[in-house]
């Protein structure tokens, strides 16, 4: 296999890597979110006890393999058509990881932190459900952003020709 060919491989599965990140955010808002959002604290017994729902165990080790794959493309693709759309979909997603640490994260937390109990609280309710609209919007987001990293799919990973 030669550079160029590695090189492709590697822009292959940073965009790989993204996808399966919004695979999985597409997954949980379809068959995870409204679950647990319905009825707070009623419907928060799937993370509760010793079986519980641990989606940590997925989202904490892929966004670090994605932030590598995205530094490493931007190095290698650096002087080439692929930057832009690098640097983009990165930019973004660096964003939205950092909004995600300081307001979704906590949030979601505090909320399937709260001890189940059989009544539904509308409060809990409401904030359940602004999590939810303002992650479905986060994600529609991503998916933008991965439309832009795809892009550069079509685009050459060839150094650009000072003339």
């Amino acid at each position: 296999m030669n550079f160029m060919n590695a090189k492709n491989l590697l822009y292959s599965f940073v965009c790989l890597c993204f996808a399966i990140v919004i695979g999985a955010a597409v997954y949980e808002h379809l068959g995870v979110v409204p679950q647990w959002s319905a009825a707070p604290p009623a419907s928060l017994s799937m993370f509760q006890g010793k079986y519980g729902l641990a989606a940590q165990n997925f989202w904490m080790p892929i966004h670090p393999v994605c932030l590598v794959l995205f530094i490493l493309n931007s190095v290698l693709f650096w002087k080439t058509d692929r930057r832009k759309p690098l640097l983009i979909a990165f930019g973004g997603y660096f964003l939205v990881l950092v909004i995600t640490a300081t307001f979704f994260v906590p949030e979601l937390l505090d909320i399937t932190g709260t001890p189940f109990s059989e009544t539904t609280d509308a409060a809990l309710t409401q904030r359940a459900k602004l999590w939810e609209t303002l992650s479905i919007i986060r994600m529609v987001f991503l998916i933008g952003l991965a439309f832009v990293l795809f892009s550069g799919l079509t685009q050459s990973g060839e150094k650009k020709q000072v003339i």
